[in-house]
């Protein structure tokens, strides 16, 4: 009964299509499939964290677009090129079967097919420009400097991963392989792949260079426009298989083959990306350590303030058991169906090829703010999923906390006491007197 208190309580029933069921999203044009906008109410009351998230990633997003701008050299392409990979990822995340395996929750404004929100698309300028700029001041050499963005990344990337999926911004496939290892609810393998997609981005991005335009004494001056915007879009295109690759040295001989859990694996990763940063940066260069105080303050440390900030916020004020979220998840259906995972390795894993409602594992969401608490039938892809409360407060508040702390530690020595922030001419030149030291 108080799970019907509840729903009544909250009026739940006055959300657009609260409770609604569909076996398949059907358009009714092109435009209908391409872009859905949402009244900005709705999603408040439904998701007030997803509404939050959404608006700082719009802000994140349009924040690291000025500092390109206003720094110019090849940092306006690397904000191109990061909106380029982002495209490649989701796409292929949501076309390619076996990686299709999450889903988001509706936003103000949702493109293709309801799978990707826009802001989703401002998560790659806010990860990978933010961790690049940042790890650019270190001048490491170019044999080091992928591995340092992907941990980095991996540092931006924790506490969105952890409260995002606790307050049901998206859900997880339940029973995919490559997902089913955990951290908070969070796959292991996420950690896995924005540490080596990102690495395998700024390898490319300053590998296009060389070969197209060829090398500089400065890394970073940029050179003809659309040679440049070629290596934009050919890094775009090659910073996921790339990413990929890099999942077979460790993850699939030890997960798949050997059974290891997938943590070990990360914990391989992070460790092997964290020697190579350590043994490059063991004799920094002239000029990475000049110290720039606050003079380092720019838009990439506010757009940082506020993504740590809005989690930490989320887990303090916010009640995950609140959210609901309606629209695309996966399809629910009979529990004995199985769909095969094809593995690097030419391994053939199995998963459900249906959410089996009554036999899931997935903590962060249940069905009881919907009457009765009953489930979503079967053969479902549209329906309305609720999330649960914290399995223990205190801990997420420490996690988030803890995280943001280490990123406070981080950000300040690569911004504020490593080497100074460089601005370029707008001019597309290769010559090195052509920039300025900001002042």
């Amino acid at each position: 009964m108080a799970q019907v208190e509840d729903h009544v309580a909250r009026n739940l029933s006055q959300l657009p299509n609260f409770g609604v069921e569909l076996s398949s999203m059907e358009f009714t044009s092109w435009l209908d499939w391409l872009v859905k906008i949402r009244d900005p109410r709705d999603c408040w009351k439904s998701q007030p964290t997803y509404l939050i998230s959404e608006l700082t990633y719009l802000t994140v997003g349009l924040l690291t677009f000025i500092h390109s701008r206003r720094v110019g050299g090849r940092f306006k392409y690397l904000w191109l090129a990061t909106i380029f990979h982002g495209l490649t990822v989701e796409c292929a995340a949501y076309w390619l079967p076996d990686i299709d395996n999450f889903w988001h929750s509706q936003t103000t404004i949702v493109l293709l097919g309801r799978r990707l929100p826009l802001h989703i698309m401002m998560l790659y300028p806010a990860f990978i420009y933010n961790a690049s700029v940042a790890i650019s001041r270190l001048k490491l050499p170019n044999w080091a400097e992928p591995f340092a963005v992907g941990l980095c990344v991996v540092l931006i990337d924790l506490p969105y991963d952890i409260t995002a999926v606790k307050f049901l911004h998206w859900t997880w496939h339940d029973t995919d392989p490559n997902i089913f290892d955990r951290h908070y609810w969070v796959p292991w393998n996420s950690f896995y792949f924005h540490a080596t997609f990102a690495a395998s981005f700024t390898f490319w991005f300053h590998c296009w260079k060389r070969l197209i335009i060829g090398k500089s004494t400065d890394k970073w001056q940029a050179g003809d426009h659309k040679r440049e915007m070629l290596c934009a879009i050919l890094t775009g295109l090659c910073g996921m298989p790339g990413g990929v690759l890099q999942f077979i040295p460790f993850y699939h001989p030890l997960h798949d083959i050997a059974g290891v859990h997938t943590e070990n694996c990360v914990a391989l990763l992070t460790l092997t990306f964290f020697l190579i940063v350590w043994s490059a940066d063991r004799n920094p260069i002239v000029g990475s350590r000049t110290t720039p105080g606050f003079k380092g303050f720019n838009e990439c440390v506010l757009s940082l303030i506020l993504h740590y900030s809005c989690y930490l916020s989320c887990v303090l004020l916010f009640k995950p058991e609140n959210e609901v979220s309606i629209g695309v998840h996966e399809k629910t259906g009979p529990c004995n169906e199985t769909s095969p995972v094809q593995t690097a390795f030419g391994m053939t894993l199995l998963k459900r090829k249906y959410l089996c409602t009554s036999d899931y594992d997935e903590g962060y969401f249940d069905f009881h703010c919907l009457p009765g608490g009953k489930p979503p039938s079967e053969g479902m892809e549209f329906y309305t999923a609720c999330g649960t409360p914290f399995p223990n407060h205190a801990e997420y508040i420490v996690v988030i906390a803890g995280v943001c702390w280490l990123a406070l530690l981080v950000f300040i020595n690569l911004h504020f006491r490593s080497g100074t922030e460089v601005v370029y001419r707008n001019s597309n030149t290769t010559e090195d007197g052509k920039r300025k030291k900001k002042k």
